[in-house]
């Protein structure tokens, strides 16, 4: 196996993060990344194992860099305030890393990430925001969807350019931030049988 003096795998992934935010993830390819670095396909395939092994790796570094901003957004905060920092840096890292950010959106073997200290820390973030709201399982992992889910879909149709209303899109995103956070204090909780 011949490698590239200067090459591995760590600049492959990091090109092909920054690749993904400008032309999307789904044209994220071996031949694009080898055209970036001046290189035949085959000199990509010396430190990734394929193209998905190349998206996990976009996921995994995305996922440490967001739970980052969301480690630093959070600090000191707790309750409605610290929801309200969780979900502006989830968006803003959203809008401006846009690719990053869709693999983060992917499914991946469990099995792959699950004992990786991005996968474990973007949990702890995730639960510390939510420990304000007193909830236990199953409830939790309900409202973690919720969250999430509301947040993910109001920054899909943003960037798609589907809210063509004229009203600012900064005043719904911290209304919605303010309905979530009453809908997680009055969350049914669910009764032992």
């Amino acid at each position: 196996m011949v490698r590239r003096p200067g090459l591995n795998t760590e600049k492959v992934t990091e090109a092909a993060a920054a690749l993904a935010d400008e032309v999307g993830l789904e044209n994220v390819t071996i031949s694009a990344l080898a055209r970036g670095f001046g290189v035949k396909d085959a000199s990509i395939y010396s430190h990734v194992k394929n193209l998905q092994d190349v998206r996990t790796r976009i996921a995994l570094l995305a996922s440490e860099e967001l739970n980052a901003c969301l480690a630093t957004a959070i600090a000191g905060r707790s309750s409605e305030e610290a929801l309200a920092a969780f979900a502006d840096a989830y968006r803003d890292f959203a809008l401006r890393h846009p690719g990053r950010y869709a693999a983060t959106q992917m499914q991946i073997d469990l099995e792959k990430v699950v004992h990786t200290e991005a996968f474990k820390r973007s949990v702890e973030l995730t639960y510390a925001v939510l420990r304000a709201y007193d909830l236990s399982e199953p409830d939790l992992t309900d409202a973690v969807r919720f969250m999430r889910s509301t947040f993910h879909g109001f920054i899909t149709i943003e960037t798609a350019g589907g809210f063509g209303h004229p009203r600012d899109l900064s005043t719904s995103w911290k209304k919605i931030v303010t309905g979530v956070h009453r809908v997680l204090k009055e969350w049914p909780r669910t009764t032992a049988v």
